[in-house]
């Protein structure tokens, strides 16, 4: 099969690779589009290694989230949601950029009524780390008041509508008028644009001062400090990368005066249970909202597998506004 590799120069390129066979509760995926996620990059450039219980054939092939169609399955998978030619998207810790991926049917989803396969490989790592550290880890609930930066990424299209949707008010940050109109379109009750006005002032003047109650951030550094400036008390802030750099410089006075909670997460390595729990709550609470349009994915740029290279650059550009997604 076709797949995209990294090689020693920490680019990617196409090769041919023995095609997986799957086994135990794994379903073979003919991939039909794959999402690009900052993971991804990550990986490329040797600071996000796929996690050591990783199929051998996929370490090195980048790629968390895909849709396609189930081609085969171990005969005694215990699973009658799944069924040979049945189109889903799935989250994996790895193996994605291939004409083929073995991927756990527990971490597998059925398509949404009315999704194309696009749209549907821009969900699966965006909405299994939106919920879990939202709702599962963050405890987000309605009326309460939460600060989302990257408001245009896939973290961020989806944190948006998630918190809307659950009655919270939503402030997000982004670094154009552009993707600042998205995030309001998309639902954000205030859209900073951070290149024009400081987050903080901004959100503090909306919120008369009190700051909100939860902060998901993925760009850690400088913004730490920041965010902490931001909550009010018993405030929550979730860490869940670190697009400048995981060093930070930050009072820490707020965290105790204000009885703050500072944490994070990251999903990939977590253990087969904790991602087979999200995505049954995912299937529960939000796929209906999916097919209802309540939620919508957003893709900004398809590329074609041989330009996963192009894909990458792109996504590191931030011209994006929505997913980036490979045609496998």
């Amino acid at each position: 099969m076709k797949a995209i590799i990294i090689n020693d120069q920490m680019r990617l390129i196409q090769t041919k690779i023995k095609t997986p066979k799957p086994w135990g509760d794994e379903l073979l995926i003919k991939v039909e589009y794959a999402g690009i996620c900052r993971p991804d990059i990550m990986q490329r450039k040797g600071l996000y290694p796929a996690p050591e219980k990783t199929p051998l054939y996929a370490k090195n092939i980048p790629g968390l989230e895909i849709s396609g169609e189930i081609v085969a399955m171990w005969d005694k998978i215990p699973c009658s949601d799944f069924h040979i030619g049945q189109k889903i998207c799935a989250l994996a810790t790895a193996g994605g950029y291939a004409e083929y991926i073995c991927v756990k049917a527990a971490q597998s989803l059925s398509i949404p009524e009315g999704l194309s396969m696009a749209e549907a490989a821009s969900l699966p790592e965006s909405y299994f780390t939106v919920w879990s550290n939202i709702f599962d880890l963050g405890k987000l609930k309605p009326k309460e008041k939460i600060l989302i930066h990257g408001g245009t990424s896939g973290i961020g299209i989806a944190a948006i509508q998630f918190a809307k949707s659950y009655g919270a008010t939503v402030i997000t940050t982004s670094g154009t008028d552009q993707k600042a109109q998205t995030c309001r379109e998309l639902g954000a009750d205030l859209a900073i644009n951070y290149n024009k006005n400081s987050f903080k002032d901004e959100l503090l003047n909306f919120t008369q001062g009190k700051g909100v109650n939860m902060v998901l951030d993925i760009i850690a550094g400088d913004y730490t400090d920041q965010n902490l400036k931001c909550l009010d008390y018993d405030g929550r802030l979730i860490m869940i990368a670190v697009q400048n750099g995981p060093k930070i410089t930050a009072n820490i006075l707020p965290i105790m005066l204000k009885r703050l909670i500072f944490t994070g997460s990251t999903l990939r390595a977590r253990e087969d249970k904790f991602k087979n729990a999200i995505a049954q709550k995912l299937k529960t609470e939000i796929w209906s909202k999916l097919a209802s349009k309540e939620i919508k994915p957003l893709v900004s740029k398809i590329f074609p597998l041989n330009q996963a290279q192009q894909a990458h650059d792109f996504l590191q550009s931030g011209k994006n506004i929505g997913k980036v997604i490979l045609k496998i």
